[in-house]
Order: C-alpha cells, then sequence, then structure tokens
C-alpha cells in the first residue's frame, strides 16, 4: 500500500482564523503548491496526507483547526512528538511518497525523513505527475 504526503505551508485560508471551526486540509491550505499536489491526489484516488508542524501527518478526512506554526518554532520536545506521529500514522504503509521542492526543503521535514524508522519506505519526489 502507498502514500503520498507533502509538508504543510503557511498560505492558508485567513478566513477561517480564530473561528474555532476544524476544516480539513483541503479546506484550510491554499497554496499553488499543495492545491496542485491534493487535486492531483484525488483525481488519481490515491492516499495522501498533509505533514502539519503542528498536527503532524493529517489525512484528509481528519479536521483541525486553523494554526500559525513554522517549522523553525518547533521544539527539540514537539520534534519527537512529530517524528512518533509520523512513524505510527504511516507504519502500515509499504512505500510513502513524500512530495518536496528540493531547493526549499526544510531541515525540519529532512529530519523527519532521515529519522523516521520508517526511512527504508521514504522515497522523495519533486513532480506532483509523479502522483500516478
Amino acid at each position: 500500500m502507498r502514500i503520498y504526503i507533502t509538508h504543510c505551508s503557511g498560505e492558508k485560508d485567513d478566513s477561517l482564523k480564530g473561528t474555532g471551526r476544524n476544516v480539513t486540509p483541503d479546506e484550510l491550505y491554499i497554496s499553488k503548491r499543495i492545491k496542485g499536489f491534493m487535486d492531483r491526489c484525488k483525481k488519481g484516488r490515491v492516499n495522501w496526507a498533509i505533514f502539519s508542524d503542528l498536527y503532524g501527518v493529517w489525512l484528509p478526512e481528519n479536521k483541525h483547526e486553523w494554526y500559525d506554526k513554522h517549522p523553525d518554532t518547533v521544539t527539540e520536545e514537539e520534534f519527537k512528538a512529530l517524528l512518533k506521529d509520523f512513524d505510527k500514522k504511516l507504519q502500515k504503509y509499504d512505500e510513502i511518497y513524500f512530495y518536496h521542492n528540493p531547493r526549499f526543503f526544510h531541515r525540519l521535514y529532512r529530519r523527519i525523513v532521515n529519522e523516521s524508522i520508517l526511512k527504508d519506505k521514504i522515497k522523495l519526489f519533486s513532480s506532483k505527475y509523479e502522483i500516478e
């Protein structure tokens, strides 16, 4: 079984800010990169998720509130919790495809990929057209 995942973005639907409303990731994130990723995954009917700096692995059926958390602000304790969440939620997958831009791949996400107990299952890719 395969899943496609990408990291979050600071570009969010600000109309949700402060409403306390829980939404799915496709309602929250508005960046072109993430929208293209989600649209391609939906079209291909593949498993997908967003890796959130606050919530960890965010599957499309889950709902959370608007948030503002930059990867630079993740503490070591938070990192350990994010890594544990990543490993737990993705352990059932044989293949984990991580969509990223190699020029702007934050050290937090690189660290997650490198330190995950699932690292041998993770493949980095940088074109949404590789989603099949």
